[in-house]
């Protein structure tokens, strides 16, 4: 029978995702757990599937069983280890991790993450309950849907994202390709309206950060990344913000603390303020990206993602 503490963590993790969800930016749905001790679905123009299991009071062959269940589970696109830290435990999770890099299993060893609960956690004590889930929130969100739901998406990526000169520029190229694709530079500068020595620019600039991809190093045809569907995503919320319609009382939570995750501080912006013409900190990522979102809902250039609201759980 599990432990109290093996349930808390189990539990814990669906707890996590399933309210991380509430900032709009993915849906969450419970998903079954007949190999997993716990498992979701998250879902926005895509279904990514994170399961993981509890690591307790297993021994060395219960460690080889969970990450070999972990890693053999097709379907999976993040597989969760949630672990006793020991160093008993350490050694054995990597020496079985490392047996699988030499096999046709390795590329999958990457969705593997695991997060580390101290050793003399105890599911009895409130106070340990609370910091235990407050970790391990932290963790989770930064490490794990950041890259699952979120695409990779890292404060490097907004900073840079928001430095173009042109507010409303990077945006609307991204809503454009996204919606329209892309043919060529001409064919889309003309339908932006933009000169193709600039659109060329922000497109090239967008390729470096990787909120576009193409099959060609060079570039060429472009697509809009998971990262850049994600930027999108979250600029819409912004706009939510700046119009007063982001929450019961124009809060949201969740996505606020996604946003201090990516450098984002959009409460230091007052809704309804956020003017294009209004002169802004260059040297502040939010004031920036703000002007971007603000210049792009005035020009009407880009189509807007609603939200992503949760699903029940089944």
């Amino acid at each position: 029978m599990p432990s109290p503490e093996h349930e808390f963590l189990s539990d814990a993790a669906l707890r996590i995702m399933e309210s991380t969800s509430r900032s709009g930016l993915f849906t969450y749905q419970e998903g079954s757990r007949k190999l997993f001790d716990f498992s979701c679905d998250l879902k926005k123009d895509w279904s990514k599937i994170v399961s993981g299991q509890t690591l307790w009071k297993h021994d060395r062959d219960g460690i080889d069983k969970d990450i070999r269940t972990l890693l053999t589970e097709r379907d999976i696109s993040a597989a969760v280890y949630i672990a006793r830290h020991s160093m008993q435990n350490k050694v054995r999770v990597a020496e079985v991790a490392g047996s699988y890099r030499d096999t046709p299993m390795r590329e999958r060893l990457s969705r593997l993450r695991v997060f580390w609960v101290p050793d003399d956690f105890d599911a009895d004590d409130e106070k340990a309950r609370q910091s235990a889930y407050r970790n391990l929130k932290e963790e989770m969100t930064k490490d794990l849907l950041m890259q699952v739901a979120l695409g990779g998406l890292t404060p490097q990526d907004v900073s840079r994202f928001a430095a173009s000169g042109r507010p409303g520029y990077p945006l609307a190229i991204l809503s454009h390709i996204k919606t329209h694709g892309f043919r060529s530079l001409s064919d889309t500068s003309k339908r932006l309206g933009f000169s193709t020595p600039i659109l060329k620019e922000e497109v090239q600039r967008l390729f470096v950060i990787g909120f576009l991809e193409s099959e060609s190093l060079q570039g060429g045809i472009y697509r809009v990344s998971d990262s850049g569907n994600a930027i999108i995503d979250v600029c819409s919320r912004l706009r939510d913000y700046l119009h007063g319609r982001l929450g019961v009382h124009n809060e949201n939570k969740e996505f606020e603390h996604i946003c201090r995750l990516l450098g984002i501080n959009y409460t230091s912006t007052p809704p309804g303020t956020a003017e294009p013409a209004i002169k802004v900190d260059l040297q502040s990522p939010t004031a920036l990206l703000m002007q971007h979102v603000a210049q792009s809902d005035r020009d009407g250039s880009v189509e807007w993602p609603e939200p992503y609201f949760a699903l029940p759980s089944r």
